[in-house]
């Protein structure tokens, strides 16, 4: 086995995807229907949102942070990206993607200022944020609701068509996923929120601009789930004040499962894709097998525990093995002998000292 397959076996990914095949594959088997052309695109289209916003929390969580606003910036930024094309047979989707996108990175500065400047739990503010763009979004809305007669046609059909059989919401989820994805490995600022959430206190003492990479974190979750209330816009052919409820925690469940670490400093763009890919098949795999609601809850639930329960345990193997390691080097300092003469004066100097110390 060579070492790139090596490595790609060992990631953490590994057995999320491993996961998901035999999910598929499972059922497939109890209903063929199930990956059938019009089940595949259906799927796709469900996986797009989560994925997309899964997209901008990875950015959040490896900075040992987290984004609860996520559904609530979605509801919002949906909103009034419909607002901005309503009525308007001629508008563009275009606009209605960036009147979401730029709604999102507004919401996500909120958060990031409070978060990186006035030093507030991130938990805490993002719960709070949540309810307070919830509010905006029922202010606006007025109890009314945007339907699909009311929006571009363009708008419409981008929700339910795709290329190559793939959904084009599939497709800008697809996009997202690679840009993050490259920007945090390559990228020095996207390195940095790997440092910043392996130690804040280190980073800060390297010259990391700690500030400027935790607004950097939610100004691209708050995109991306902006992005996602297009998205949904698109999808459901409207919104009204209820949109983007729920969507908190499934988000986060779908990174950790994926392997984000919710301790921060490690996980991929990739995994949390995985994530919400494996969750998401779970749902639509359960509804098929007529499997109640409840329990598929609670299986989720089952996922979420056993993902951080393992990454704990990998992490407190890690702290034993470097314990064991630094404590090998110091037994081996303390136990280290002088090296011997290396010519004949110093050999008979050595012996010389020797012998006078015997004497006396």
């Amino acid at each position: 086995m060579n070492g790139g397959l090596r490595r790609v076996l060992a990631g953490r990914e590994a057995p999320v995807a491993g996961a998901l095949v035999v999910v598929l594959a499972v059922t497939t088997a109890v209903n063929p229907r199930f990956l059938s052309d019009q089940g595949r695109f259906d799927l796709l289209v469900a996986i797009a949102i989560t994925g997309l916003m899964a997209v901008g929390q990875t950015f959040v969580l490896v900075m040992r942070h987290v984004d609860l606003s996520v559904g609530s910036v979605l509801g919002l930024s949906a909103f009034m990206a419909g607002s901005a094309v309503r009525g308007d047979t001629g508008g563009s989707l275009l606009v209605a993607l960036l009147v979401g996108v730029v709604v999102g990175v507004v919401a996500g500065l909120v958060n990031g200022a409070l978060v990186a400047f006035l030093r507030l739990p991130a938990l805490v503010v993002t719960l709070g944020t949540l309810y307070v763009f919830q509010g905006v979004q029922a202010l606006l809305t007025g109890g009314t609701r945007i339907n699909a007669d009311q929006l571009p046609a363009s708008v419409v059909s981008f929700g339910v068509t795709g290329f190559l059989g793939v959904p084009w919401l599939m497709w800008v989820c697809l996009l997202a996923a690679a840009v993050g994805g490259v920007f945090l490995r390559t990228r020095r600022s996207g390195r940095d929120l790997y440092a910043v959430g392996s130690n804040p206190p280190a980073a800060e003492l390297v010259g990391i601009p700690v500030a400027r990479r935790t607004l950097l974190a939610y100004m691209v979750s708050g995109a991306c789930a902006g992005g996602a209330g297009v998205l949904f816009l698109a999808r459901f052919g409207g919104v009204d004040s209820n949109a983007g409820i729920g969507y908190e925690l499934p988000v986060v469940a779908a990174c950790v499962v994926g392997g984000v670490d919710i301790f921060g400093g490690s996980g991929t763009v990739l995994g949390a894709l995985l994530g919400a890919m494996l969750l998401k098949t779970m749902g639509v795999s359960l509804s098929a097998l007529s499997v109640p609601e409840f329990w598929q809850q609670a299986i989720n639930g089952l996922l979420l525990l056993v993902a951080i329960t393992a990454d704990r345990i990998v992490l407190l193997r890690r702290e034993r093995s470097a314990r064991v390691e630094a404590a090998r080097h110091r037994r081996e300092h303390a136990g280290a002998v002088p090296d011997p003469p290396r010519d004949g004066a110093d050999r008979a100097g050595h012996e010389g000292a020797t012998t006078t110390e015997v004497v006396r």
